[in-house]
């Protein structure tokens, strides 16, 4: 019998060190313009999406540096962008403006969030193929040297894993899988400090606001 081996790794490039920008169009504009706002308040932004046509809904995603973000912080990031929204007009029609936070299952957009949740099962979807495919799933390893590295099952389906490396900068989406362990995982890593605005307690839910019309 040979020696025992350990994971075998694929190496497949290098990335950048910002956040995925991925947005485009209107919800692109909307990104450029509350971004630095939200520097200003000491939280981060996590995604801009814009839903439907007629009767748009504009959903912002943002959260403090350790990744909470309560109905109260909602509320007081809707009150501080919604007159930058107002001036600047990036969105055509009428829409309601959604701020949340990014709930457990959440996106990953930095690389921060590789390490913070490394152990954890993601997955992740690359905007050009990475030795043959573009789609994987595993449990990440953290992210180094401008790669993310995840654990995923080898192409025959055996007991050995591969440890891959996934560049950061050839990500079109990643986020985390729910299961019982990131949830309790997310659970124990709430800051005492981040009771939520309302008096309740945690349910593991996004914290979400939602305002009014913004445009006539």
């Amino acid at each position: 019998m040979g020696p025992k081996r350990g994971p075998l790794f694929l190496y497949l490039g290098a990335m950048t060190d910002q956040r995925l920008e991925r947005e485009t169009g209107p919800a692109l504009r909307v990104a450029k313009l509350i971004g630095p706002v939200l520097e200003g308040m000491g939280f981060r932004l996590v995604r801009v999406r814009v839903i439907g046509q007629n009767g748009q809904t504009l959903q912002i995603m943002a959260e403090r540096p350790d990744g909470s973000f309560t109905i109260d912080d909602c509320e007081q990031t809707s009150r501080a962008i919604s007159p930058v929204l107002d001036v600047a007009d990036p969105i055509a029609g009428r829409y309601h403006l959604e701020v949340s936070s990014p709930g457990i299952d959440r996106p990953l957009v930095r690389p921060d969030d590789f390490e913070r949740w490394a152990g954890h099962e993601a997955k992740i979807e690359t905007s050009v193929p990475q030795a043959g495919r573009k789609r994987f799933r595993g449990n990440i390893e953290g992210c180094e040297r401008g790669e993310v590295r995840l654990r995923i099952d080898g192409p025959e389906g055996g007991g050995e894993r591969l440890l891959v490396g996934i560049p950061f900068a050839d990500i079109a989406e990643a986020k985390l899988v729910m299961t019982d362990r990131l949830i309790e995982a997310a659970r124990l890593r709430r800051p005492a400090s981040a009771a939520m605005g309302d008096g309740s307690t945690w349910s593991g839910e996004p914290q979400s606001t939602r305002a009014t019309d913004r445009r006539q």
